[in-house]
């Protein structure tokens, strides 16, 4: 995807790095909770086409961040080079709605025999109210953008993280809070920043937390530990009782998307004030909170999340 020498108009060359897309299915997380949050941030309008965003440098090497209305031109060039396949993305002068100086995200290349990537100076003509270069969320410390990245990093190997959670805790507590005989460990993990690459906005997730850092008794005699299960936190019900929320009033676009998963399921990826949720329609969900900084709690099946899942399925947004 990255290092493609492409012009986005001919009188400006833009050697393009990279693109993501920007729609109500599909946004950049790092940008904010919900579709018109993720917009807000870069100063647009949250337009129900969405936009495609393109990221390169100019001649001199300065960063620019190109918004065009193709998004589906965008989505072709995202998706062949996801498949290793080289695509001129070269959108038409008519699709460009501007052009942002800097870039909202982390990009890890540069393109070749320019200088290296720097914001834009000033335009004298602007006489000081040119817009400030956009620049990537802090994920530095653990807050919102590095949670909802967390999350996003999750969805993508939910394989991996499935592997470790035991098959007590898949019919253990749900939004009620019930007890089950969850091993302690399988409920909590530490997860790591983001490692942005210039596929766009990515996180590494550890595995979970092997050796745990609260105290643990083997009260039961039955080698697990009695640590408290994870949906007793309350975040964790908060978390939950927004999600339910959501089902009768609707969130803002973007809040609940829909994504396919292997089989008849579909991968549900939920946002809200302090919280994400990432879960499988038939099976479990992982919690990350703003409060347990890099920390991924297990919400157990049980009776209640499969309804819920499926009622956010039923009103969140997918893929075209």
């Amino acid at each position: 995807m990255a290092g493609t020498d492409n012009t986005v108009a001919d009188d400006d060359a833009l050697y393009v790095l990279t693109a993501v897309l920007l729609t109500p299915a599909q946004f950049p997380s790092a940008l904010g909770d919900d579709y018109p949050a993720a917009c807000a941030a870069l100063g647009l309008e949250p337009y129900a086409e969405g936009y495609g965003l393109v990221l390169g440098q100019d001649g001199d090497g300065a960063r620019w961040t190109v918004v065009v209305d193709d998004v589906s031109l965008v989505a072709v060039a995202i998706a062949s080079w996801d498949c290793g396949m080289e695509y001129d993305l070269s959108p038409d002068d008519r699709s460009v709605i501007c052009a942002l100086p800097g870039w909202p995200l982390a990009v890890a290349v540069a393109a070749p025999g320019v200088n290296a990537p720097h914001d834009p100076a000033p335009d004298p003509g602007a006489d000081g109210e040119d817009l400030p270069p956009l620049s990537p969320p802090d994920t530095t410390v653990w807050g919102p953008a590095q949670r909802r990245l967390g999350a996003d990093a999750i969805a993508l190997q939910w394989a991996v993280w499935r592997e470790q959670v035991d098959d007590e805790t898949v019919s253990g507590p749900t939004q009620s809070g019930t007890e089950s005989g969850s091993d302690g460990d399988d409920s909590k993990a530490d997860a790591d920043g983001p490692n942005p690459d210039g596929d766009g906005p990515k996180a590494d997730v550890d595995g979970p937390n092997a050796d745990g850092d609260r105290s643990k008794a083997d009260a039961d005699g039955s080698g697990h530990d009695a640590a408290p299960l994870s949906v007793t936190h309350p975040g964790v019900r908060r978390a939950l009782a927004e999600a339910h929320a959501y089902t009768d009033t609707p969130p803002p676009p973007g809040r609940v998307r829909s994504s396919f998963a292997p089989g008849d399921a579909r991968m549900i990826r939920a946002d809200g004030p302090g919280w994400s949720m990432v879960a499988r329609t038939d099976d479990i969900a992982f919690v990350l909170l703003d409060e347990v900084p890099g920390e991924i709690l297990t919400v157990g099946r049980g009776p209640e999340l499969p309804g819920l899942l499926m009622a956010l399925d039923a009103m969140a947004v997918r893929p075209s």
